[in-house]
């Protein structure tokens, strides 16, 4: 009687329940290969490979390239074995252009809650409007005070987790933050090969989200090019992109921003860029 009852469901469904778009890249082009709708893809160059002598000029060569935000990954010897810069260089960029700017933390504990609210201010936009302030999991034992601060200080909050950190760690922060960053190599130096499992790390945060009807974005940071890279994590749900040397590789920077974001959009709509090939694959599919 059960299967009788089942059959007669499934059977009132009709063949939508099962239908399915033209195969893709060897897989079907249907709305399970990313969870929920897509997110408007973001292209966040970082800094570390650019003229540091010059950074303000090359805020404005990113900014003529078509980038959605610039990242100043900020470290401080101590959480990473690297040494970067604080608040007045973050701060003595905004002159020279109007492009967002967004800051990861990459620092101690005691360095994040002594200098937070200085890294907020300096990552504001030229209006006063909020930067992205992101902290680790892994460097703040008071998770939601840090992200809160963010938030009172005028900020973007938004929260990172390395790759051996499990995903469960920032569960309960979720609504808290506006973005999430899942990094793909380990934080401190630029240059780092992507590590790939991340995906499935991606795909638990993407349906934690959208389950639980949260409004935020996942990034990703680490090894990221206009490659299979940036479409693998674009499919398992990731829509901004940080790419240091990936974007720093190209003489035209546009051209860099530009081939990124159409690989990643590709991804999200099912037409996946296999490893090995270029983005000449994707005018190949058409």
């Amino acid at each position: 009687m059960k299967f009788t009852a089942a059959l007669t469901s499934l059977m009132a469904l009709g063949t939508n329940a099962f239908s399915v778009q033209p195969l893709t890249n060897g897989r079907p082009n249907t709305s399970l290969n990313l969870y929920g709708e897509p997110r408007p893809v973001q292209i966040i160059p970082s800094v570390l490979p650019a003229d540091w002598a010059n950074m303000g000029g090359e805020c404005k060569r990113l900014e003529d390239a078509g980038v959605d935000r610039i990242q100043f990954d900020v470290m401080d010897g101590n959480f990473v074995p690297n040494l970067t810069f604080g608040p007045e260089l973050i701060a003595a960029c905004r002159k020279y252009t109007t492009v967002p700017f967004e800051t990861q933390l990459m620092v101690s504990q005691y360095n994040c809650e002594t200098m937070l609210d200085q890294y907020t201010e300096a990552t504001k936009g030229p209006d006063g409007e909020p930067g992205v302030v992101i902290v680790h999991v892994e460097g703040n034992t008071h998770l939601h005070r840090a992200l809160s601060q963010i938030r009172e200080a005028g900020g973007s909050p938004s929260v990172a987790v390395n790759p051996h950190t499990p995903a469960e760690m920032i569960e309960n922060v979720l609504d808290l933050v506006d973005h999430v960053l899942v990094m793909t190599v380990n934080p401190g130096f630029g240059g780092q090969a992507y590590i790939p499992t991340m995906v499935d790390k991606i795909r638990k945060i993407r349906k934690w989200g959208v389950d639980r009807g949260l409004d935020f974005d996942i990034e990703v940071d680490g090894g990221v090019k206009a490659d299979w890279t940036i479409a693998a994590c674009a499919d398992a749900g990731a829509n901004c992109f940080i790419a240091g040397s990936g974007m720093f590789a190209y003489d035209d920077l546009s051209v860099g921003c530009q081939e990124l974001r159409t690989i990643a959009e590709a991804a999200q709509k099912g037409q996946i860029l296999p490893k090995g090939e270029t983005i000449g694959w994707l005018e190949e599919q058409k």
